[in-house]
């Protein structure tokens, strides 16, 4: 009998994280959706987020970037882009000359290769990657959302 108790609580406790999960997925669509549906303001201009192109990364199959704000608008000090990587696409080994980098996670989740460490990759981390310094981004099996910044700006 204390084995089958044990084993229905342990298969409930199963069914509970699945149903959260299920729970912060939902959530972290929602939040994806909001973010995705959002407004870029500036002191001359208002850019609606959707109305951006998604633009296939020039080397990295199943990446996409959106140029939220570009050089032209900072004097060339700071960029902001969107990178879509669909599930199981690399975006691979490659640095960014004298640029420093940041990325924070919106949605989805993978692992970052920075440095000779590995780091989960999911929503709410946050990223300092170096000028110069080579890193790799590895989407998981939902794919992934970052917000990256570059200074000076890439774009």
């Amino acid at each position: 009998m204390k084995k089958v108790l044990i084993g229905i609580i342990g298969l409930v406790s199963c069914f509970l994280a699945m149903a959260q999960q299920k729970e912060l997925s939902k959530l972290d669509d929602m939040i994806l959706s909001k973010f995705l549906a959002g407004t870029v303001f500036s002191m001359n201009k208002e850019q609606k987020i959707s109305d951006l192109t998604w633009n296939p990364h020039a080397t990295f199959k199943g990446v996409s970037l959106k140029h939220l704000i570009v050089g032209k608008d900072t004097d060339d000090k700071l960029s902001c882009l969107i990178v879509k990587i669909e599930p199981g696409c690399v975006l691979d080994t490659h640095s960014h000359d004298s640029k420093i980098e940041t990325h924070e996670i919106v949605a989805g989740s993978g692992k970052m290769y920075l440095d000779g460490k590995e780091i989960d990759y999911y929503p709410g981390e946050i990223c300092l990657i170096p000028a110069n310094v080579p890193h790799k981004v590895v989407a998981g099996k939902e794919g992934m959302y970052i917000l990256a910044k570059f200074t000076p700006s890439l774009l």
